[in-house]
């Protein structure tokens, strides 16, 4: 029997840690219960997916994934200035607070102050971790062909 390795549309039970190249952790499911997702259903970035194509059940990897396959380069329009009386005159706001703003369709977009003064906010709309090399560490448990519905 052919051991299935990891491909589009196959089931793949893994777990997994992202880190920054100084060591600090931003997410692991070590220490706990794999995960599963069907490759190719969004679960994972595009460029983490094709990293893990080809390896099989017991297979440990580190990858260094650049900006351009993680969480893309920061891009100076996604930072915008906001009158400072949009925000409660209560607000205590301080460099490095993240609110949650409402986009166009409704939907909750997070924002990062970056500077502010009596007139104006600076929100940097950037993703936290784009223009950062991404360190990800992932074992795969097991990899079952997904059942076509």
């Amino acid at each position: 029997m052919t051991q299935v390795t990891v491909s589009e549309g196959t089931r793949v039970y893994l777990n997994f840690s992202v880190s920054l190249e100084d060591g600090s952790e931003v997410d692991t499911n070590f220490g706990g219960d794999s995960v599963q997702l069907v490759i190719g259903d969004g679960s994972l970035l595009p460029g983490f997916e094709r990293l893990l194509f080809g390896m099989a059940p017991g297979e440990r990897q580190m990858f260094v994934v650049p900006p351009e396959n993680a969480f893309g380069q920061p891009n100076n329009n996604n930072v915008q200035y906001v009158p400072r009386k949009q925000f409660d005159d209560d607000a205590d706001l301080e460099i490095g607070l993240i609110f949650s703003f409402a986009d166009a369709s409704g939907g909750e977009l997070p924002g990062m102050i970056i500077a502010f003064d009596d007139d104006e906010v600076t929100v940097d709309f950037n993703h936290p971790l784009s223009g950062r090399n991404i360190l990800f560490d992932v074992i795969i448990h097991r990899v079952v062909p997904e059942e076509i519905h």
